[in-house]
């Protein structure tokens, strides 16, 4: 669905303060009918009073001018340099080649080991085992004791399997539905596949598993789910118009194919009938022969066989395979025979193709049923091989033995990209060959407050629903197509639970990721977008700089890899890179340019700690704990915050928590508050009200500045530093500048404290900071002063900004339907046998 919203932007990214205390005196809202003008220049003195001594306050308590000198002092230790993106992009994408290829290999290996261990089995009658039955286990009867093939099993939470409950010990074999409890079962088969898991499962880090075997990843059980709810709201009416049917398949088919969209490769029909008239030769004729691209698969209903032999005519003269349902045994033994007869000539020819599914949340997960606002969904997508039978006497029949597969969490894609390299507002994203997204930071697969549900469609998300600004598919067509180049535009961002707006003009890179269906993309913004640069410090002041209590690293960052390795997997980012700087651990694998850099940061942000701290002890500062919190954040990903106030003493406890998913380092963002920052020209501060979930957290102001590296424009951004205030303390300092004016002897004529004015301080997005109105705070200013805001507009002051949000859905009522009519159809028994085939089939 298509939504369209409008925001506020400021025309010039002035100080905030200037542009919009400002255009206060062009027009208030006045009360009670009667006019009264504020000249201008006592507006401009509220301005310059309020705005001189809040920009001294953010500059005092963050330290901005002791920071930007340091940076200036190692200005001679510095080498700016120019990222090129089409080298940056292949190389990412070369890291996640490598990736890939290591889970095709261990899929690759136990299709080996299934094909080997099915070559091999011999019939034993005499063998005697045990196996118990999954869905008993831990069953009790009623004295106590296991259920028969039941028994007691320990299963314990663990962080690799997103703390589902498990047993590390043993294996599970999912056998086929028409398989009964002491059944036969290959005890030799499942030994083998064991054995080869247990290798597996050692050589691969376990944070990249969440399981190793699987018949079908869970994305489509929302699709049968979704189709077995439109099943279940058709009705049998009239005759079936086979040739009409058919004609309408073709077309659907021919339609999609010109799409460029998906595989040609095998392509059926499945015709669900109780009996056909006729063998449609006219209509195969017209459509499909002589190349028979698609298969026909009649699926006869019931016992009577007098339209049988048409029916066989058709799946034979299209290479298809015939099939009667008599009985509801037949639906579970032989509704799946085409997937035999699509994979015989894979069979027959040994193709092992690797399959990628696109991105999906894991359903067997239970966040993934309803998460919270805190919470984050489990992204995954499923790489999957065939396994076949090898014996000889049965490979011209082309038997598909299963299929093997492993999910992989799309967060250990987003390991490979070093965000450091990408920039404030850059970031990397990935596609399928149909164009669908992988991972992309805009995606956004939820929905609902509070509890979050999923989207019906999140996992065919279109990179042209998130890049909508590409209005001729430019960027999309030459992914899809596996392309390499380069593509720029103009973008507008939403940040801040889309509220802001950020407009930016971004360079792409692309290119495809070799032996996948996947292409890589990567946005660099123009400006300091297009620049990094490299410190150089000793490690010995590096790692003792690093190393004080104030230090934080981001989280989600990989500055070392600790999966690789068991021995390496309970480490923090910051004990691996102490234990790689000893050299003591060669095999501890870790990114040495952003250590190196992480190293510089550490040693050149230093002397905040000490300014901080000699702020804290001089008691005549701060007496009233307006200002809470001093925090930094750098390119690099390191954090220092000082609280100035005791930690149960914090208005808003959430900031800079892992709860404060916009306000923290990410694996595909930097902090809200630094994006915003490095908008706006050096040295002056931006301020804002965070919009978090819950009125208490209005109840502070962040103030925010980007320390340059160098004079240049062109300089990359080298951290940010900020204040988190009380907004009342905030508010006290307008509302005694306000009062002031130029009057000799002091008495002004008008101030804000008039009750027929009525103020407002609006930040640079036009939401309210200051109002009389205690309960106006954070609102849009157009929500509450509409006619205001359009003479904003119309001045230049703001422009109307337009977003399109094809994510969004709209919400559908169900209508309550009269299931009356199913006891008076006689066609409705039918027509319900042959829903229940078509949900089989699709599974």
């Amino acid at each position: 669905m298509q939504v369209d919203r409008s925001c506020a932007v400021p025309r010039a990214q002035f100080t905030w303060l200037l542009l919009l205390c400002s255009t206060l005196s062009i027009r208030t809202n006045v009360v009670g009918g009667s006019h009264q003008s504020i000249p201008a220049s006592v507006v401009k003195l509220w301005a310059s009073a309020f705005g001189g001594e809040m920009k001294s306050i953010s500059a005092k308590y963050s330290g901005s001018q002791l920071l930007q000198k340091k940076y200036k002092e190692f200005e001679h230790a510095v080498r700016v340099e120019e990222i090129d993106g089409l080298r940056l992009v292949k190389r990412l994408a070369k890291n996640m080649e490598e990736m890939f290829h290591k889970k095709a290999q261990a899929m690759k290996r136990l299709v080996e080991a299934a094909e080997e261990a099915h070559l091999q089995h011999e019939e034993d009658p005499e063998l005697q085992y045990e196996y118990f039955n999954a869905v008993l286990i831990n069953e009790v009867d009623a004295e106590g004791n296991s259920v028969e093939l039941g028994g007691e099993f320990i299963l314990q939470p663990n962080e690799h399997f997103n703390n589902l409950s498990v047993n590390l010990s043993l294996s599970v074999v999912q056998v086929p539905t028409n398989m009964y409890n002491k059944g036969h079962i290959a005890p030799q088969t499942v030994q083998k596949l064991t054995d080869t898991l247990i290798q597996v499962w050692e050589e691969i880090p376990q944070e990249n598993i969440s399981r190793l075997i699987r018949s079908m990843p869970s994305h489509c059980w929302e699709v049968i789910q979704h189709f077995r709810e439109h099943l279940d709201k058709l009705f049998a009416q009239g005759i079936g118009m086979l040739d009409i049917a058919l004609t309408e398949a073709f077309n659907l088919l021919s339609d999609f194919n010109k799409t460029g969209r998906g595989s040609e490769c095998s392509q059926a029909i499945m015709l669900v009938t109780d009996g056909a008239v006729d063998t449609y030769d006219a209509i195969f004729d017209k459509y499909n022969w002589p190349e028979r691209k698609v298969r026909i698969f009649p699926y006869l209903i019931g016992r009577e066989s007098a339209f049988a032999d048409n029916l066989k005519w058709m799946a034979c003269a299209n290479k298809g395979y015939f099939t009667q349902i008599s009985t509801l045994a037949d639906v579970q033994e032989n509704v799946m025979e085409y997937l035999h007869v699509l994979s015989r000539p894979k069979v027959i020819d040994q193709e092992h193709d690797t399959v990628w599914t696109e991105a999906y949340i894991d359903s067997t997960l239970p966040q993934a049923q309803k998460l919270e606002d805190g919470q984050s969904p489990v992204l995954m997508t499923t790489v999957a091989m065939p396994v076949f039978s090898t014996k000889n006497e049965t490979r011209n029949h082309g038997i598909l033995l299963g299929v093997v597969g492993t999910d992989v969490p799309v967060s250990e894609l987003l390991k490979t990209i070093p965000k450091y390299k990408l920039g404030i507002h850059g970031y990397a994203f990935a596609i399928t060959n149909n164009g669908y997204i992988l991972t992309h930071p805009d995606l956004r697969p939820l929905y609902g407050d509070g509890k979050k549900r999923r989207k019906p469609n999140y996992s065919s998300v279109d990179l042209s629903e998130v890049e909508w600004e590409d209005k001729d598919d430019t960027l999309r067509n030459a992914m899809v197509n596996r392309k390499t180049g380069a593509f720029s535009m103009e973008v507008t961002k939403s940040v801040d639970k889309g509220k802001r707006v950020l407009i930016l003009h971004n360079d792409y890179y692309y290119t495809d990721i070799k032996g996948t269906p996947f292409s890589l993309g990567v946005a660099l913004s123009r400006g300091h977008g297009n620049f990094c640069f490299r410190g150089n410090v000793t490690v010995e002041e590096g790692l003792h700089d690093l190393e004080h209590p104030d230090v934080a690293l981001a989280d989600e960052w990989t500055y070392c890899n600790t999966d690789e390795h068991p021995e390496h997997r309970y480490l923090s980012q910051m004990e691996a890179i102490k234990l790689h700087l000893s050299g003591h651990e060669p095999h501890l694998q870790c990114d040495k340019e952003l250590i190196q850099e992480v190293l510089f940061d550490a040693v050149v942000t230093a002397p905040l700690e000490a300014y901080w701290t000699s702020l804290v002890l001089n008691k005549s500062e701060n007496s009233d704990k307006g200002v809470e919190i001093a925090y930094l954040g750098t390119r690099t990903g390191l954090s220092r915050i000082n609280l100035f106030v005791l930690p149960d003493e914090l208005t808003n406890q959430d900031f800079l928590t892992a709860e404060d998913k916009e306000g923290v380092f990410n694996a595909d963002h930097f902090p809200l508050w630094y994006k915003r920052a490095a908008e706006q020209v050096p040295g002056t501060f931006i301020y804002s009200l965070p919009f978090n979930t819950g009125s208490e957290n209005k109840s502070v102001v962040l103030a925010s500045t980007a320390i340059q590296l160098l004079d240049e424009r062109k300089s990359p951004i080298a951290a940010a530093v900020g204040i988190q205030m009380k907004l009342d303390f905030f508010q006290r300092k307008f509302w005694t500048a306000s009062r002031q004016c130029t009057a000799l002897d002091g008495k002004c004529s008008i101030s804000c404290d008039d009750e027929n004015i009525n103020c407002y301080l609006i930040d640079n997005n036009g939401f309210i900071l200051v109002a009389e109105d205690y309960t106006l705070t954070g609102n849009f200013l157009g929500q509450v002063e509409g006619a205001v805001m359009n003479k904003l507009l119309q001045m230049g002051s703001f422009k109307r900004v337009t977003l399109y949000d094809y994510q969004a859905l709209c919400r559908v009522y169900s209508e309550s339907s009269d299931s009356g009519h199913t006891l008076l159809d006689p066609y409705f028994a039918f027509f319900a046998a042959v829903k229940w085939i078509v949900a089989e089939l699709v599974m």
